[in-house]
């Protein structure tokens, strides 16, 4: 067979195309790999940022077992029909809350640290540190809105700071002490130490509980306090001066409030422990309404001027406005304002009212606590309650609002403290035992 004779022409066209198809499968190989190494690049960077997700998932999950536990606490909470609650804060040892213009939270602590709530009644912001004192127990907090003076109360002081619209305290002044004297002489051994504060018409009122539950000198006395500043609330303007007292034998007015309606500065107080069961009430009661230095009778005399110490003179002593359970321990109270305004403002019934704070305590009935924690509301019309003192019945006044921290016989969940209405009208209320903050809001039905 003879062999067939390629022209040379022939020749350079097949080689042309040789060359041709391995260019082009140099180039597909290329391609190839390529589009291997973006894959690559890609996978890398999906497990990369998988491995920073996970990670921000530890560190979260690592952070925020309170945050779990809180809003686990907020879930078995009950409220009326109509309204919701949920945790938005942990701060440990949560106290008095107190709005400042504008929209943060500030929380007084069990420490020596004030916190702040960015936007708490928005978004709610991570808290933050705020001011930090020179003393223990700020649990007291209030704004002077005139002066733009943050005021916070410590165990053994006052002190103001400027509010500048920052969320950190750039300048802290000591305006008053308290608790320099001794306690009483053979006191029962039950001595407060927190204060309380609120402002109004130019005054900082300041809350002292006492030294003694009710009786020194071994129990053979009633507690007559040696320094003037406990059992008492007292009064000091803004720059520290003409300091005096304006209410007396108020054995530990925890809850201090301002009615925005009228200006008036409320007391709430916690009450002696070994009378008999059941008693004394506890009260809230209108400081502005009695002149001069009030006279709330602690311990000889209590509810409407009854005496509990043989001989005791209780003909001129307060009777309060509103009375609660014995062992109640009220901390908290907040005026809901009258005129309200917001996307969360509560319904008709609650303007103007009451809302208090009660911590319970360790009295037991049939073995069981007496009284549980929970945040209470009375109807109100200005600074006089709706209903009228039941000196036979200390329920009447008010109803429950948010329950459910009392879980079984012995057993607690959460211990209210401060209240305070936020700028867009949701109420907000701390807890010191579960470290929490609970907004409570209106829901639609």
């Amino acid at each position: 067979m003879r062999a067939r004779r390629i022209s040379k022409t022939n020749r350079d066209r097949r080689r042309t195309k040789g060359r041709r198809r391995g260019r082009g499968r140099r180039i597909k190989a290329r391609r190839r790999a390529r589009d291997r190494r973006i894959k690559l690049r890609r996978r890398s960077k999906l497990h990369f940022r998988a491995g920073l997700l996970a990670f921000a998932a530890i560190l979260v999950l690592s952070a925020s077992p309170n945050a779990l536990e809180q809003q686990r606490v907020a879930a078995a909470l009950h409220l009326p029909k109509g309204f919701s609650v949920e945790a938005v804060a942990s701060i440990a040892g949560a106290r008095e809350l107190a709005f400042l213009p504008d929209g943060d939270l500030l929380v007084g602590t069990e420490g020596s640290d004030v916190y702040l709530v960015p936007d708490a009644d928005g978004k709610a912001g991570n808290p933050v540190v705020f001011a930090s004192v020179d003393d223990e127990r700020a649990a007291g907090v209030a704004f002077a809105a005139d002066t733009s003076l943050v005021l916070v109360g410590t165990m053994h002081h006052v002190w103001t700071i400027p509010y500048r619209q920052d969320r950190k305290a750039a300048q802290i002044r000591r305006i008053a002490d308290l608790r320099n004297g001794s306690v009483a002489p053979g006191t029962d051994g039950d001595v407060h130490v927190t204060t309380s504060v609120a402002y109004s018409n130019g005054l900082v009122y300041v809350s002292a509980g006492s030294s003694c539950n009710a009786t020194m000198d071994g129990g053979g006395k009633p507690c007559a306090e040696v320094d003037p500043t406990r059992a008492a609330v007292s009064v000091v303007k803004v720059d520290g001066a003409d300091f005096k007292q304006r209410a007396r034998r108020i054995r530990n007015a925890i809850a201090l409030t301002v009615n925005p309606q009228t200006g008036s500065v409320w007391v709430g107080d916690a009450g002696q422990d070994d009378l008999p069961f059941g008693h004394p009430y506890e009260f809230l009661d209108n400081l502005s309404a009695h002149a001069g230095d009030a006279d709330y009778g602690w311990p000889q005399c209590e509810e409407n001027r009854h005496a509990y110490v043989p001989g005791a003179q209780c003909a001129d002593t307060v009777e309060p406005l509103v009375e609660l359970p014995a062992y109640s321990t009220i901390v908290g109270a907040a005026f809901y304002p009258l005129h309200q305004t917001g996307a969360y403002a509560f319904p008709p019934p609650y303007r103007g009212g009451l809302f208090v704070a009660v911590h319970g305590s360790w009295h037991t009935k049939n073995g069981c606590l007496a009284q549980p924690p929970r945040v209470v509301f009375m109807a109100m019309n200005g600074d006089r309650p709706v209903k009228p003192v039941d000196w036979t019945n200390p329920t009447t006044q008010w109803t429950n609002f948010l329950t459910g921290f009392q879980t079984g016989c012995m057993s607690r969940i959460g211990r209210t403290t401060g209240v305070a209405v936020g700028p867009r009208g949701s109420l907000f209320v701390a807890d010191d035992y579960a470290g929490a903050i609970y907004r409570v809001r209106p829901i639609d039905e």
